[in-house]
């Protein structure tokens, strides 16, 4: 008996939307909000996770799955340990590919630029609002590390929790990232495979100039 998976088999027609250059926004950061809107108003599982793809010294990429914690004029943010595999490689190559992908929708939104780390007031503000075992983890975990065994972090959030009790600081090696955008993808899956794809490209005037790609 083979335990062959038929993956050449799986077929998926993508009919729920479509996505036109001249009815999208003018602006990413609006079609982006307007999309996000609405995978929060259709309950999708986790609308706000997001692929992080960055690249080593030696050049090779690497990816992970993070939060988005805020969103504006200014970029895109999430929050980790900068001592972490992807805080060491953007530490190294200061850019990183983002990546959503609402499944239920039919939809991917890519977005690329260079990546800075937020101010020290921001990090500090978005730690406060953090829940108490979540900021003892910040702790406890040397992110990306080889370590024995569960029973190892387990053992570090207990101590932690009992040398800050209630009201740990947050660790000078954990704050935010912010990707500031130069290009943005919007993907709508359609039928025939004839897919829709707008791409924003950010111009030296500060305008951004929209077109279709391809499927």
């Amino acid at each position: 008996m083979s335990n062959h998976i038929p993956l050449s088999d799986l077929r998926k027609s993508y009919e729920q939307g479509a996505l036109d250059e001249h009815e999208s926004a003018s602006e990413p950061l609006r079609q982006f909000e307007g999309w996000l809107s609405e995978a929060l108003a259709r309950g999708v599982p986790e609308p706000n996770a997001m692929t992080v793809a960055t690249v080593g010294e030696s050049g090779r990429p690497s990816t992970r799955i993070v939060l988005i914690k805020d969103c504006d004029a200014r970029g895109i943010v999430w929050y980790t340990n900068y001592h972490s595999r992807k805080g060491r490689e953007l530490e190294a190559h200061p850019f990183a590919a983002l990546q959503f992908h609402w499944v239920e929708m039919e939809r991917v939104v890519r977005i690329e630029g260079r990546v800075e780390k937020v101010s020290a007031e921001e990090a500090d503000r978005y730690f406060a609002s953090r829940p108490l075992s979540s900021r003892i983890g910040a702790w406890a975990s040397p992110q990306s590390e080889i370590i024995d065994g569960r029973g190892t972090i387990v053992a570090r959030a207990a101590d932690y929790g009992l040398k800050f009790g209630l009201n740990p600081p947050r660790p000078p090696h954990w704050g935010g990232y912010r990707l500031v955008p130069d290009y943005w993808e919007f993907w709508q899956g359609r039928a025939s495979r004839l897919h829709d794809r707008i791409a924003y490209r950010l111009q030296d005037d500060g305008s951004w100039q929209r077109q279709r790609l391809a499927p």
